[in-house]
């Protein structure tokens, strides 16, 4: 477990955080969700609690995201979970090597036709996560970032 306690993306308090990097493949994205549940479990969300089933969801969106559009041949995501003690809210970062890629601004996204099959996922997040959006650290990443509370 990692714990760090100094102020992180506004919050306060300790955090724990959980990180790996993963192939940009369907697998890879599967993979995402179901070490996202595993450690939800570890810091004490049972599987079936609405916290971890909502993460769980939320990281599935971001991760098919990643590999569908941030995918560059030869390069990994990155999944980043951070749990922030004082208010059990957990932050999810998912990083593709598509910087030049960036999905809508929050509140400016339409509904997808009825007849596709795809193109609601941030519409999801939207929806489920207390607030969402994106980021570009260095020129050759972009993080899509969202935080869920879990409690």
């Amino acid at each position: 477990m990692n714990v760090e306690t100094a102020p992180v993306d506004g919050h306060t308090g300790p955090a724990r955080h959980f990180r790996i990097r993963l192939s940009a493949t369907a697998r890879g994205a599967r993979l995402a969700r179901r070490l996202t549940v595993a450690q939800l479990v570890a810091w004490g969300w049972p599987y079936d609690c609405e916290g971890n089933r909502t993460a769980s969801l939320l990281v599935a969106e971001l991760a098919a995201n990643a590999v569908r559009h941030g995918r560059v041949r030869g390069r990994d995501f990155g999944l980043r979970l951070t749990v922030y003690a004082e208010d059990a809210t957990l932050r999810i970062e998912v990083t593709d090597a598509r910087p030049d890629r960036r999905p809508p601004a929050p509140g400016t996204l339409t509904p997808a036709p009825f007849d596709t099959e795809s193109g609601r996922g941030l519409l999801l997040v939207e929806a489920l996560s207390s607030r969402w959006g994106t980021t570009c650290g260095d020129p050759y990443t972009k993080t899509v970032w969202c935080e869920v509370p879990l409690g």
